[in-house]
């Protein structure tokens, strides 16, 4: 019997104001070659039987270039899943950013010296949307695998959000079910039990604990695992 395909984006960003190890770039393109494990004799998985076939592409950290360059790959594979990640500074942990909200709001520059100021994303959208990531779900694979974690209640108003909005707008547009949310993954120190900071390691795990749950969500939904308090 041949196997099913279940196509997914991660999309990260390319270094940024002087970070030296940038995981929004490494932890996409990781995932990419080195795929998610998935034990053949667990047949109860949802992804048993499944082809998880991991695409990614990174971006500059730019308002008018991001999602241009994003929209051009999926458009090309068609995902089911899009996870888009970034970095945030001053994370202690991994974020898992619960929506996106329609405006861009900064006095700081992009990548390309731009400065948008105060002004809504989508004149016409609407005021945010949702995440389609399993939060619950993803909360206890990281739990499981002993990966500080929290919830955040949006990505920011900077390019991080601004291609959140337009990825969920994207999804809510496509025809066949599409997942799609965003992670900001904290910097990387290798220190031992850092107050600041992951590992590069542990940020990999966590990456794919993200897109095996994404997966076995989007195989199988077990009820109401979006939205949680």
């Amino acid at each position: 019997m041949p196997m099913q395909e279940l196509s997914v984006v991660i999309s990260g960003f390319d270094p940024y104001e002087g970070i030296a190890v940038n995981p929004a770039l490494i932890v996409p393109d990781t995932l990419a070659e080195e795929g998610i494990a998935v034990d053949p004799n667990d047949f109860e998985d949802p992804l048993h039987g499944v082809d998880v076939r991991i695409h990614a592409v990174h971006m500059p950290v730019s308002f008018g270039k991001a999602w241009p360059m994003l929209n051009e790959t999926l458009d090309r594979v068609h995902p089911h899943i899009v996870i888009a990640t970034g970095l945030k500074q001053a994370a202690r942990g991994i974020l898992l950013e619960r929506c996106a909200i329609n405006l861009k709001d900064t006095t700081r520059p992009d990548a390309d010296n731009v400065i948008p100021g105060q002004r809504l994303i989508d004149a016409d959208g609407p005021a945010a949307y949702w995440t389609g990531l399993p939060l619950r779900a993803i909360l206890n694979a990281f739990a499981a695998d002993d990966i500080p974690a929290s919830l955040s209640s949006d990505a920011g108003t900077f390019v991080c959000n601004a291609l959140f909005y337009h990825l969920q707008a994207w999804a809510a547009r496509q025809p066949r079910p599409t997942m799609c949310g965003f992670v900001n993954l904290p910097p990387v120190n290798e220190q031992p039990h850092p107050q600041h900071g992951l590992p590069l390691a542990q940020q990999i795990t966590a990456g794919r604990d993200v897109v095996r749950e994404a997966a076995r969500y989007y195989k199988r939904p077990m009820g109401p695992d979006i939205l949680i308090p």
